[in-house]
C-alpha cells in the first residue's frame, strides 16, 4: 500500500514550537509515534491527527519521491535513452516505465518489432533482459509461443510519471 503524504505547514513556527513544548511537558512519558502526530495536529489547531488528515486534499502534494526520481533519471542520457542497468530493483522497475512509454499503444508486435523499440530506448546492449522484465512486471503481454507482444495499458505510479516528465524535459532541452 502506498503511503499517503500529508502536507503540514504552520504560519508561525515559534507558536507551533511553544505549543508542542507545552503539550509534551504535560505528558508523564515520551510520546509515541501516534501521540506525536496528535500533538503536531493539535499545535496546528486541529482536534487531532485524524481531523488533520480528514481535511487533507491529496492533489495538493506531489505524491512521489523526488530524490528517487532524481537518482533514476541519471540512468538516461540527453536523448532519453537508458544508458545503464540500475543495480537497485526499485530503480529498474521505475526505468521500465520509460521503455514501456515508447511502445505503441494497442498494437500487436512481433518479437523483432518490439526489440526495435527497446533497442532504440537503451544503450547498454541487453534488450532481452528489458523485454523479459517488462513481461514479468505485467507491462507487456505475450502469446504462449512468444511471437506476439502487446503493451498492457495501465496508469503509471506517481514516481514513474515524474520520471517520464524529467526524461522528456531533458530530451527537449
Amino acid at each position: 500500500m502506498t503511503k499517503q503524504l500529508i502536507a503540514f505547514a504552520h504560519p508561525d513556527l515559534s507558536a507551533l514550537a511553544k505549543s508542542l513544548r507545552a503539550q509534551i511537558n504535560a505528558l508523564d512519558h515520551k510520546p509515541t509515534h501516534v501521540e506525536m502526530l496528535n500533538l503536531l495536529a493539535k499545535a496546528a489547531g486541529h482536534a487531532n491527527f485524524q481531523a488533520l488528515r480528514a481535511g487533507f486534499i491529496p492533489s495538493t502534494i506531489p505524491a512521489y519521491d523526488q530524490s528517487r526520481v532524481d537518482k533514476v533519471s541519471r540512468h538516461f542520457d540527453a536523448q532519453g535513452r537508458m544508458v545503464r542497468w540500475p543495480s537497485k530493483t526499485n530503480h529498474q522497475e521505475l526505468c521500465f516505465w520509460v521503455i514501456w512509454s515508447r511502445i505503441p499503444v494497442g498494437e500487436r508486435l512481433s518479437e523483432a518489432e518490439l526489440n526495435g523499440y527497446i533497442i532504440d530506448a537503451h544503450l547498454f546492449g541487453d534488450h532481452a533482459i528489458l523485454r523479459r522484465s517488462l513481461v514479468d512486471a505485467g507491462m507487456l503481454a505475450r502469446t504462449p509461443d512468444g511471437r506476439v507482444y502487446r503493451r498492457i495499458e495501465q496508469t503509471p505510479p506517481p514516481d514513474a510519471v515524474a520520471l517520464l516528465e524529467a526524461v522528456a524535459a531533458r530530451a527537449s532541452a
